[in-house]
């Protein structure tokens, strides 16, 4: 633990260091280039907010007309969908000819982690590339489309690394979302492989608050190829969708959704699905056992200021079903809060405790959809981040205790350690 502690906090400091020197320098000799036209009676630009719009600490000057510029950039789209503290660029826009205005935004990042305990096949110490993608979408006119493409990895609390392009390979693929919108007034309809309606975590790590996704989000799916409808009213909104759940291709699985907004800042969701159907295929993207369970979600959202709290609970249900390759089947229930506060220069702190749990027993032939039947895990995250206009950078550390373990299906080379700690940094750029 020692040198993984020392590792840990050299490859923080030296990769923080870099990216803020990195990002700081274009900032500084703006900075004087405004004092410089300050002191001659020139405007400055009006500082700007992670998303593009005006400060309302620094609102535009009215009382003096301002010559006629060019038309201000547009705002963040709101695909892909993100937590914070990162945001998307402002799009670049462009005539598609018969699809009219088309918007493109895109990624490119890498990342590198160092854990102790680490799985047999794993190296203790990694880098790879995080994201190299990019996202062209329509969002005006009854109809409407998102297309995602490129390369992208899927890091995960507590289970063995899987390199980009094996990620790539195994899971979704080069087009990993991507979708047509029907729109009318407040209703809509989209057709294609869509993001899940489950859980608070988002698929790809530049979506979320962490580097990494946490414990919770193992016993959930990410992209679903199907069918979904969504309805808004007032302050409710509600979506209905008709999928393949994890991937599996057997259009068998259904789920709802219901957000309700108090106010600006506060909101409750009700998440259910599950799969009506039996299926006995068992991939990297279609894993046996969650393929044929039931998920519910309770989160509650506050977003105000400077900070975004995300509380939420988690059941899930794997039935029994002896003829698909489930004896005994099992349950889990956790919970996890997800918090950030954005401090000021583009600094922020995000972190992540969490509890999950699973019934059963080995001695009764159980399935093992934790560390082993009747096992729980508590995993904690703490994730600082720095942005500054397009670039960022991460480091985060992670570490999963595992309890009640089952020897063999736990951490380390013989599957024995109930501790897993990760250090982990991300860089790269929004465009």
């Amino acid at each position: 633990m020692d040198c993984l502690s020392t590792r840990i906090f050299k490859w923080t400091a030296a990769f923080l260091a870099v990216g803020i020197g990195v990002a700081l320098a274009p900032g500084l000799r703006a900075q004087a280039q405004a004092q410089s036209q300050t002191s001659t009676g020139s405007a400055a630009p009006a500082s700007q907010q992670g998303n593009g719009a005006p400060s309302p600490a620094n609102p535009p000057q009215a009382q003096t007309p301002a010559p006629a510029q060019a038309s201000a950039a547009p705002a963040p789209l709101a695909m892909p969908a993100m937590t914070g503290p990162l945001q998307t660029a402002a799009p670049h826009e462009f005539n598609g000819g018969p699809f009219g205005t088309l918007e493109v935004t895109g990624i490119l990042s890498g990342w590198g982690s160092t854990e102790g305990n680490h799985s047999p096949g794993n190296e203790s110490t990694i880098w790879d590339v995080s994201n190299a993608q990019v996202f062209i979408q329509k969002t005006s006119g009854w109809w409407q489309f998102y297309l995602q493409a490129g390369a992208y990895n899927l890091p995960d609390m507590g289970v063995p690394y899987l390199s980009t392009k094996n990620t790539v390979t195994d899971f979704y693929g080069a087009f990993p979302q991507g979708y047509l919108k029907l729109v009318k007034g407040n209703f809509s309809a989209e057709i294609g492989a869509l993001p899940t309606l489950i859980g608070a975590e988002y698929t790809f790590s530049f979506e979320n608050m962490n580097i990494e996704r946490g414990i919770l989000w193992n016993q959930e799916n990410a992209v679903n190829r199907g069918v979904q409808l969504n309805y808004t009213h007032k302050k409710l909104s509600t979506s209905v969708s008709w999928n393949d759940g994890f991937y599996s291709n057997r259009y068998t699985w259904i789920w709802g959704s219901a957000t309700y907004a108090f106010n600006g800042a506060n909101s409750l969701s009700f998440i259910a699905g599950g799969n009506a159907g039996q299926y006995d295929k068992n991939t990297a993207a279609t894993p046996l056992y969650l393929n044929n369970e039931q998920i519910y979600n309770v989160i509650y959202t506050y977003s105000h200021g400077p900070w975004v709290v995300e509380p939420y609970f988690q059941y899930t249900n794997v039935p029994t079903i002896p003829k698909v390759g489930i004896p005994v089947g099992a349950a889990t229930a956790g919970g996890a809060v997800l918090a950030t506060y954005s401090f000021k220069h583009g600094i922020s702190l995000a972190v992540r405790p969490e509890y999950i749990s699973t019934t059963g027993s080995a001695a009764n032939g159980t399935i093992n959809l934790l560390y082993g039947p009747g096992s729980n895990a508590f995993g904690f995250t703490i994730t600082p981040a720095y942005v500054k206009g397009s670039f960022f950078a991460r480091a985060e550390f992670s570490i999963v205790h595992a309890s009640s373990i089952t020897p063999g299906e736990a951490f380390g080379p013989l599957g024995t350690d109930a501790n897993q700690p990760r250090g982990a940094v991300e860089m790269g750029f929004l465009f």
